[in-house]
């Protein structure tokens, strides 16, 4: 097995791999506007640091958000073309579990990432591996209240501590926690897994004008 992770459906562009007992490689990137510029390249240097070539790769797993509409569908079309050329299986995780995995507790939490627009992304968990909500968006101070005294991991519940005092990391989505995830899925049998689609939960942020004038040749 040698699994190929990605996402970026934070500003993190992270990607890794992983033979099934452990991660050989990983690169993060953290920069919110430039995804498309750095996937690939991460792509290739996590390829060099482990002497393999892309068509070594028997599986792609890729993080299927909630995330911003451009910067998302990035990895999951990157990972998409990679499967198709590969003819390889790609697998979705939602992109707070593989926060929630990284943090590695054993208690009930919450992951929060922004949202932008003043609201996070965010899912509550029983432990590391088991997320008990659908991942969802709304403001910090409309959940304060139903997270109260449960550590939040991730930048969103750091961004807003007055909401989230028990704030901690890690900030960022790892992809080798994606990949250590998915490793864990796969040997159980390669259930839970998502369809590789974005998860947007909400309209992109570029819309049509609502008055605008479609004009069409005579």
């Amino acid at each position: 097995m040698l699994l190929l992770a990605m996402d970026t459906a934070t500003p993190a562009v992270t990607v890794a791999l992983h033979d099934g007992d452990s991660v050989v490689a990983e690169d993060t990137r953290v920069d919110a506007r430039r995804h498309g510029e750095l996937l690939l390249p991460a792509v290739d240097r996590v390829l060099a640091r482990a002497g393999l070539k892309l068509d070594a790769v028997t599986g792609l797993v890729v993080g299927v958000g909630p995330g911003p509409y451009t910067g998302l569908r990035v990895g999951l079309v990157t990972a998409a073309t990679f499967g198709s050329a590969l003819g390889v299986p790609v697998h979705g995780l939602c992109t707070l579990d593989g926060l929630a995995y990284a943090a590695g507790l054993d208690e009930p939490f919450a992951v929060a990432t922004d949202a932008r627009r003043k609201e996070v992304y965010w899912a509550r968990y029983d432990d590391s591996r088991t997320r008990v909500t659908e991942a969802a968006v709304d403001r910090p101070a409309d959940i304060a209240e139903r997270l109260a005294g449960l550590p939040v991991v991730g930048a969103g519940a750091l961004l807003y501590p007055e909401a989230f005092p028990e704030a901690r990391g890690p900030e960022h989505q790892s992809a080798a926690a994606l990949a250590a995830l998915a490793a864990e899925k796969l040997a159980a049998g390669g259930e839970g897994f998502l369809d590789p689609r974005p998860m947007y939960l909400r309209r992109p942020d570029a819309q049509v004008p609502k008055n605008y004038k479609v004009v069409t040749p005579k």
